[in-house]
């Protein structure tokens, strides 16, 4: 088993079987994390107001199984092979034939690919599972960002104490490193937030940007952080920019700021140290 792990192209291609599995999983999280919220907080304000809240039908990450949102269709094992089933049903429900997004094929194929470079790129050991552990992550971030404009903090701060963790063992930067730069990270945002709002009386971005900045900062280290800053804001620019030009978006529509800070991360973990040396001059 070991021995097929040693080698690069072995080791990629089952990373990437894996995270077409993972992906699917993903497409689980993104959907349903923010509903699980959304009923923790009617039973939280339900509790404050003395009165009685109506759980409803029980739900998790595991329960119930899959099935189409519109007609309730259960998901069988063979219409849940990832990629492959969206393409086998035409992108339809088979019970309804309502219309499957593209996104779920999108999520399933962009984890594996992002698993099998992440293999390929880092080997077989500690880090490439930091690599898998950090883009699963932030996929998840990415999707429920462009869903709902929250990044959960049952992702965010885990992620940040698992990159403390891992850099306690010096795998993408060094224990002191990744603590300022959680702390920069976290403050680097906050100021932006308070210094736009003390302008203009208006919320610029929401409290979990801090908190996945926060994480990228614990998982690179303080020294990656104005990449990952200029990274994020130059693809956010472009793509709000071409949303107002191209789709009509209003500018008071706002546009949500964690996928490109997940852009920038994934940037980061595999060509962060190049371009911050060549561009930035900071060593690492």
């Amino acid at each position: 088993m070991f021995a097929l792990f040693a080698d690069p192209t072995a080791f990629a291609l089952v990373a990437g079987l894996f995270g077409l599995m993972v992906g699917s999983f993903l497409n689980v999280v993104i959907h349903r994390l923010p509903i699980m919220m959304e009923r923790d907080w009617a039973a939280q304000c339900a509790e404050l107001r003395g009165e009685t809240h109506a759980p409803g039908e029980p739900l998790s990450l595991a329960r119930p199984r899959s099935r189409c949102p519109k007609c309730g269709h259960a998901i069988s094992a063979v219409e849940n092979i990832p990629v492959l089933s969206w393409l086998m049903l035409g992108g339809k429900c088979r019970g309804c034939k309502a219309q499957i997004s593209f996104r779920y094929p999108l999520t399933e194929g962009l984890t594996g690919l992002v698993f099998a470079y992440s293999a390929w790129h880092f080997g077989f050991g500690a880090t490439a599972l930091g690599a898998l552990v950090l883009a699963a992550a932030l996929i998840a971030l990415t999707g429920i960002d462009f869903d709902t404009q929250l990044l959960p903090d049952d992702i965010t701060l885990p992620l940040l104490w698992i990159g403390l963790a891992f850099n306690y063992f010096n795998k993408f930067t060094d224990l002191h490193g990744a603590v300022v730069g959680a702390m920069l990270g976290y403050l680097a945002l906050w100021t932006v937030y308070w210094g736009f709002k003390l302008a203009t009386g208006k919320e610029g971005m929401g409290y979990g940007d801090f908190k996945l900045l926060a994480a990228l900062g614990a998982w690179f280290g303080w020294q990656m952080l104005p990449l990952i800053i200029l990274l994020s804001s130059l693809v956010g620019a472009v793509v709000g920019i071409s949303l107002m030009v191209f789709a009509r978006h209003g500018r008071n529509v706002p546009i949500p700021f964690g996928p490109y800070l997940a852009a920038a991360g994934l940037i980061a973990l595999f060509w962060g140290k190049p371009l911050t040396q060549a561009f930035m001059g900071v060593g690492i």
